[in-house]
Parts: C-alpha cells; sequence; structure tokens
C-alpha cells in the first residue's frame, strides 16, 4: 500500500493517533532507505509540503501518545532529519525541547526563556551528563549509551561554550572517565595500575580483543575528552585536577596495551589513545611507568616500558605508512618528544632504541632502514612542522648537546632546527640533563678524525681544486664567486644571509656584499661544530 505525501498530511491534520499511526508507518517504511528529498529538479513545493509534515509530527509528539504513535513519529522525524533541507521544523527551541524530553535527556529548564533564552545545547549536555553518570546502570542498551556519547563530541566539538561546561561545570574529565573505565571493564590491583576485570595478572597480549561495542563507545570517549581537554597540556593544575588526569593517564595506558577487533580498529583507537595522551599535563605521564615488571614485561633501568615501546611502535608504523604525515606522525612525536624530557628512564630508553651507540661510519645518516634513519630522512621534509618535530625529537634524546646531535644527523640534517635556535656557532648542553658514561664505540672512536661533520660520514678523499694555483688566482676565483652572488642577489634570485655572532643567521644586505667584493681579505667564519663524543645517554 502507498500513500502520496498530501494524503499523509490530510490523515495526519484529522488529530486522531489511529488515523496517524496507519499513515506515518506507511510512509516510514517507503521511506526508510531515502536520505535525500529535494534532488535537483524538484520544486520548492516538495520542501514546503515535507515542512508541514515535520511540524504537524511534532504537534503530535508535545501530545500524550500511544507508546506506537510516538514511535512512528519519532521514526518520521530521523527520516526527514536526514535532508537538511528538511531541518527547519526541528532545530527552533521548542522543537529541541521536545525531542530531548523524549530522548531522555531534557531538564526542567529545557526550553524555559523566563526573560532569556536559555541554550538548548548547555541544557542537553546537563541532560546526558545525568545519564552517562549511570555507567554501571544495566537498563541503558549500547545504542543508547552510543549515541548520548555520539551527542556528545559533536557538542563539544561544535560549542566552545559547552566544551567550557562540560570540562568545568559537570566534571567532565571525572565523568568520562568513569564511563570508559565502566566501558572498558577496568579494576585496579593498585593505585594507578588497572586490568581488566576477571583477569588480573594476565599479560595484555594474551587478552581476547575489545568487542566492537566496547571499542565504538570508547573511541567516543576518547573523541570528547579530547575536545574538553585540548588546551590543558601546557597549562598549571591544582592538586584535585592533578590526580583526575594520572588516573585518567593510567586508563590510556590500558587502551594503549588493548587490542580491538581487527588490525584497522585497534590502529585508530590507539590514534585515538595517543592524540589524547598529548593533551593531559606533562608531570602526569609518569603513570605510564608506574606498572610494576612483570614476566613478559620490557624492562629498562628497573622500569616497566611497555607503554612506551608500544607508543614506539605505532610511531615507527607511521613513518613506515608515510602517509599524512602532519596529522597521524606528529602527536606521537611530540608525546615521545615531551615524554623523553622530562622522564631520564623514558629518554634513555628510547635512545637505545632510536639512537643505538654509533658503529656504520660509512653510510650517511638518512641512509638506511633503521629508526634513525628513517628519522634523519624527515629532518628535510618539505613540511615545516614535520621536520621540526622529528629533529626535536632527536635533539632532546642527544640530551639537546649540539655536538652530539651533529654526530648522530649530520650537520647538514641538524641546521635547520640549530639555525632556529641560534645553536649554528654551537653550545654546551642544556644543563637539564643527568651526565653518565661515555659510550663512544671502537668503531666511531677510530674513524672520528676522519668523519666530515656535515654529511656525518667518512668521506674518500677528494683532489683539492685549487691545487697547483697561485694565491692571486685563488684570491681571482673568490671575487668571481662573490661577484656571482651579488649579482643573483641584485635580481632577487637568491638571498644571501650570514651567520651572526648570536649563531642564527640572517640576511646578508647589498652594502654587505659590496664590503665583500671591495674587501679581497674576507676574515673566514666560524667553522660548523665538529662532533664529540656522547658522555652517556
Amino acid at each position: 500500500m502507498t500513500m502520496d505525501l498530501n494524503s499523509i498530511i490530510d490523515q495526519l491534520e484529522t488529530g486522531d493517533q489511529d488515523v496517524a499511526l496507519v499513515a506515518l508507518q506507511i510512509y516510514n517504511k517507503e521511506n526508510s532507505q531515502c536520505f535525500a528529498f529535494n534532488k535537483d529538479g524538484e520544486s520548492e513545493r516538495e520542501v514546503c509540503i515535507l515542512t508541514r509534515l515535520g511540524k504537524l509530527v511534532l504537534g503530535f509528539l508535545t501530545r500524550e501518545l500511544q507508546p506506537s504513535c510516538q514511535l512512528a513519529c519519532v521514526e518520521t522525524v530521523r527520516i526527514l532529519s536526514r535532508d537538511k533541507h528538511c531541518l527547519g521544523p526541528f532545530v527552533s527551541h521548542s522543537a529541541m525541547a521536545t525531542l530531548a524530553t523524549i530522548a531522555g535527556i531534557g531538564t526542567a529548564e529545557t526550553g524555559q526563556a523566563q526573560g532569556k533564552i536559555i541554550s538548548e545545547e548547555l541544557q542537553l549536555m546537563k541532560g546526558i551528563a545525568e545519564r552517562l553518570k549511570q555507567c554501571h546502570d544495566p537498563t541503558w542498551t549500547h545504542e543508547v549509551r552510543f549515541f548520548d556519547l555520539r551527542l556528545t563530541f559533536l557538542l563539544t566539538a561544535l560549542r566552545v561554550d559547552v566544551r567550557a561546561q562540560l570540562a568545568k561545570e559537570l566534571h567532565g574529565i571525572s565523568l568520562l572517565g568513569n564511563q570508559l573505565d565502566a566501558t572498558l571493564g577496568l579494576c585496579w590491583p593498585d593505585t594507578f595500575e588497572s586490568a581488566r576485570a576477571g583477569s588480573e595478572g594476565i599479560p595484555p597480549e594474551e587478552l581476547p580483543p575489545l568487542s566492537r561495542e566496547q571499542t565504538e563507545r570508547a573511541m567516543e570517549i576518547l573523541k570528547t575528552l579530547f575536545n574538553i581537554t585540548f588546551n590543558t597540556a601546557k597549562s598549571e593544575v591544582d592538586e584535585e585536577d592533578a590526580a583526575e588526569y594520572r588516573h585518567l593517564g593510567a586508563i590510556l595506558r590500558h587502551c594503549l596495551m588493548s587490542c580491538a577487533d581487527g588490525e584497522e580498529r585497534t590502529e585508530e583507537f590507539h590514534s585515538h589513545t595517543v592524540n589524547l595522551l598529548g593533551n593531559l599535563p606533562l608531570p602526569s605521564l609518569d603513570v605510564l611507568l608506574m606498572p610494576k615488571v612483570q614476566q613478559g614485561s620490557i624492562e629498562h633501568m628497573g622500569v616497566n616500558m611497555d607503554a612506551v615501546h608500544m607508543l614506539l611502535d605505532f610511531m615507527e608504523k607511521r613513518l613506515d605508512r608515510g602517509n599524512k604525515l602532519k596529522e597521524t606522525l606528529l602527536p606521537c612525536l611530540n608525546l615521545l618528544t615531551e615524554s623523553a624530557r622530562i622522564h631520564r628512564e623514558t629518554r634513555k630508553f628510547l635512545r637505545s632504541k632510536v639512537l643505538p651507540p654509533l658503529r656504520d661510519v660509512k653510510n650517511r645518516p638518512e641512509v638506511g632502514s633503521s629508526l634513525r634513519n628513517k628519522l634523519v630522512r624527515l629532518m628535510t621534509h618539505i613540511d615545516t612542522d614535520v621536520k621540526t618535530c622529528v629533529a626535536e625529537l632527536i635533539f632532546v634524546l642527544c640530551k639537546e648537546s649540539v655536538s652530539r646531535f651533529i654526530k648522530y644527523t649530520g650537520y647538514g640534517n641538524a641546521a635547520g632546527l640549530l639555525a632556529a635556535r641560534g645553536l649554528l656557532r654551537g653550545a654546551g648542553d642544556s644543563g637539564i640533563y643527568s651526565g653518565d658514561e661515555d659510550s663512544e664505540t671502537e668503531e666511531y672512536r677510530e674513524a672520528k678524525a676522519l668523519i666530515n661533520p656535515v654529511t656525518g660520514v667518512v668521506e674518500e678523499e677528494q683532489s683539492n681544486p685549487m691545487e697547483g694555483m697561485t694565491e692571486e688566482q685563488k684570491e681571482y676565483e673568490a671575487m668571481k664567486l662573490v661577484s656571482m652572488f651579488d649579482k643573483l642577489s641584485r635580481n632577487n634570485i637568491i638571498q644571501p644571509m650570514q651567520l651572526g655572532g648570536d649563531g642564527r643567521i640572517t640576511e646578508l644586505n647589498q652594502d654587505d656584499m659590496q664590503r665583500l667584493v671591495h674587501n679581497p681579505h674576507v676574515q673566514p667564519r666560524a667553522q660548523p661544530p665538529g662532533s664529540d663524543s656522547d658522555e652517556g645517554n
């Protein structure tokens, strides 16, 4: 049985529930797979008719209805709202209040003006938060919980005021942290050490993967937490907030060590986890290292490095894939860099994996398949953010020592970061890192004097192009080169630069070029700093 729109509207205008129920059931069945009603070429009259249908359905929803009739009305609203041209009736204050009440997330204030317009989004967030508090209540199905979380994510993504309300007024970190805890089914053998309830003591790699429903809800929670913690990584937090962040960090460690249903879903799950970890205040990241070392754990300096090793593996997978590096690689790079900067054990472990003692002095740092080679190649990447973040990680692993940094990357690859920091003339360690034993290998020590600091490798001896030339000929060739640079500069083809006394690159202007042209006794500038020995890790 079919029925045209005008007939359906006529049936609804009678106001009779039974008549309306039959008409809407027919309409819903016919349009269950329809996602656009206003296709090209259709008249505005069609939109007007659909808008009229939406208003009539909303009118029914404000009344006391039989459950079957209410369900049919809600299904019609769902179908009509798929098309943006049919949204008009559903975005008013009263419509939002009606739909929120039916969804069970409305509050007493929803839609009441009382001298001022109350934001439906803020009131919706309050209603959703009340239901989210019932995270252990079996009344609510996966679908209800999932759409509560999806709506929360959308509200916090689109509205800054809702984001702030959830974070502060509604204690969003604790609220969503408890929701994530319940979703994953965790128990707590120790203050900051979690396990899957009923599977205490079983290594994470031996646990069954999370179910599809668990993973879906967990990812919505992680995305929402990312929204409300976006600006907290570098901010000061009080003692109470610090405890909440550390508790959340412990849950995120569990997420990092867990698998979802399938490799792609696991990577997506871990990606959201890494993004959120990067938002947490830096001191709270110590919870990644807190679990006790157990059989099968990766241990370094007596500390459990399972989570850090997982982050390193995650980063290398993104490196090997090579797609959208700025979006996929940088969150993990930044997280590892900051963790290494504040945790000595993390830095030393990462260094052992990324910058092991240098033995290969014949191949350039960017040539090869090791993790160091892969990272050094990105230090000259076309994207400034990518090359800066990669260089920053290696620089921190070198304890911010210029000479050590050049040793592992070559001066040519290191020049970008050194120029940005004003370190092209070289500098000592920053002083925030501990000193350790010398770790030079025998191979490096023997070849050290022959290594070209610019390329970072021992190169074959090259013939001297000025061999056999007189001093006058050398001076002539030098001044000819300066004149060529001057000409290129005047024609705006290149911009010559010079190294200032502060170690930063500055422009070489026309006056500077003229002084060079007319002064044949140019004093050589300081040589780039060579590499020295590592003083530990």
